[in-house]
């Protein structure tokens, strides 16, 4: 709403173009190395992703950069091929010899750059920036010029050397913001006074050192710049680069801005990209992290279930993702009630309200509660029996190294309480002996089958333990649980299938 009422104050462009860098800047992230062959598989999925340039790196660093960018080249795909190049001609000559359409050239312009780095004055570094662009073009190649440290030039200098290198031919002007110290305003502004200035279409390379690249890159392009550099997943040196998949879909849904971008297959490129280069993706990452679509709060999922607009943005398909109600301490009834509904398992008010109980004290554990640990929980309180006859009233094991394992074990069995101690092989051996013992004057029960498995990976899974009992006569029951504790899991599943026999023997 209120975006609609600023968009007609914005120089925004009809169209923007992606220029994607993450096998160039991407890979410069630190701990990173693609290899030739990697950078063939995501430069082909980039390309299926639709962006419009694809810098495949920097063809002078070594010979196997040179080969990779000549075989992306040769693929044929639809988007530009680009390699980076300092205004040296050597490193020209290796982009050219790569084959690239495109060529990205860059030399530091800021103060810091030209004493510090350079060690050049300002009238070299404009020449030096001129006779790369015309070199370029020269050998019919289309250029795009960065001033190294735009953001930290004075603007008199940064203006003179961006028209300098448009008069000799650069089809591109980039704007790097290569330490990120910028801010939307500020960007906003250089990009409006720049666009007064130049006839060709700017583009900006915003860096992330204070988590505003995205912001910047927005800025930059409501002042009318037409190309915005990104990377998969926003990597990148140090805090990384604009992350492609979130300033592509606030260009859509925020600006309504023209792409080329298959916006479905946002989550598959960035997994991707995250399984090869070994940087992980934070599960709260905007637009693809596992989080991204995820709600636990009662109040949000109430909503998101009436209408999913009313907590989310967009449409998790759009960008190949899923939506998913989590389990937790904030769960409301209605999420957990939409979940069972969800795996088609029917309970009644009662069981109902264990599961929740269980659901909310292991949230209140730290533990998120996994659809598989539902599914589980589930099973269990369904295939509970109906009359405890036999009911724990207190465990304590004892176990360790050169200890005996013992259980103690005290049940109230039909209104008497009973307590054993018993021995076994481990705890649990222990603790099943020490039951069976206190049962068989009701009934001689022995255990057929013991089953456990852990639902989900870590320390604190959960345990879901399946027995098989059955007494002299023949009679036979199964007994499930499905707690943290492995032992606590398989007494209660002996107690449940005990329990189960003794009501047949009742009836």
């Amino acid at each position: 709403m209120y975006m609609d009422m600023v968009k007609a104050k914005m120089s925004l462009p009809g169209r923007v173009k992606i220029f994607d860098t993450t096998l160039r800047d991407g890979e410069q992230t630190p701990g990173v190395a693609i290899t030739p062959k990697e950078k063939l598989r995501i430069a082909k999925r980039l390309d299926v992703l639709g962006v419009d340039t694809i810098e495949v790196g920097f063809p002078a660093a070594s010979p196997g950069e040179q080969q990779a960018a000549r075989e992306i080249k040769e693929l044929g795909l639809n988007a530009q091929i680009c390699g980076l190049a300092r205004v040296l001609q050597e490193d020209l000559d290796a982009a050219i010899n790569s084959e690239v359409d495109y060529i990205h050239t860059f030399i530091g312009t800021s103060p810091l750059h030209r004493e510090y780095k350079l060690k050049m004055g300002k009238e070299d570094i404009l020449q030096k920036a001129v006779e790369a662009v015309e070199y370029i073009k020269d050998h019919g190649i289309v250029a795009e010029f960065s001033a190294e440290d735009a953001t930290r030039t004075e603007f008199d200098y940064l203006l003179e050397i961006y028209r300098a290198v448009e008069s000799a031919g650069s089809d591109y002007i980039n704007v790097p913001d290569t330490v990120g110290v910028m801010v939307p305003s500020s960007m906003n502004y250089l990009i409006g006074k720049l666009k007064k200035e130049l006839a060709v279409p700017i583009s900006v390379h915003c860096h992330d050192d204070f988590g505003l690249a995205v912001a910047n890159s927005l800025a930059a392009v409501e002042a009318g710049a037409e190309q915005v550099h990104a990377t998969i997943n926003g990597i990148g040196e140090r805090a990384g680069n604009t992350s492609l998949e979130e300033v592509v879909m606030a260009l859509i849904i925020n600006y309504d801005v023209k792409l080329n971008i298959n916006t479905k297959l946002l989550v598959d490129t960035s997994q991707m990209v995250s399984r090869i280069t070994g940087v992980r993706i934070p599960p709260n990452k905007a637009i693809v992290g596992d989080n991204a679509f995820a709600h636990e709060a009662g109040i949000h999922v109430h909503g998101v279930l009436a209408k999913a607009e009313t907590y989310e943005p967009l449409m998790p398909e759009i960008v190949g993702h899923t939506r998913r109600i989590v389990l937790g301490k904030h769960t409301g009834a209605r999420a957990l009630w939409s979940k069972l509904d969800d795996y088609g398992i029917e309970m009644n008010e009662d069981q109902f309200c264990q599961v929740f109980d269980q659901v909310k004290k292991l949230g209140d554990k730290g533990k998120m509660v996994t659809d598989a640990d539902l599914k589980a929980l589930a099973e269990t309180v369904l295939g509970r029996a109906q009359k405890e006859t036999v009911k724990l009233e207190g465990l304590s094991v004892l176990t360790g190294d050169n200890v005996l394992p013992t259980a103690t074990i005290k049940l109230n069995i039909d209104g008497e309480v009973k307590t054993a101690a018993k021995t076994g092989v481990g705890p649990v051996d222990a603790a099943i002996n020490a039951i069976q013992s206190l049962v068989s004057d009701t009934a001689d029960i022995e255990l057929k089958e013991y089953n456990i498995e852990a639902i989900t990976g870590g320390t604190n899974a959960l345990a879901e333990v399946f027995v098989i009992m059955a007494d002299k006569e023949g009679n036979q029951a199964t007994g499930r649980s499905t707690v943290e504790d492995v032992v606590m899991a398989s007494v209660e599943a002996v107690l449940d299938a005990i329990n189960k026999i003794l009501m047949v023997k009742l009836i």
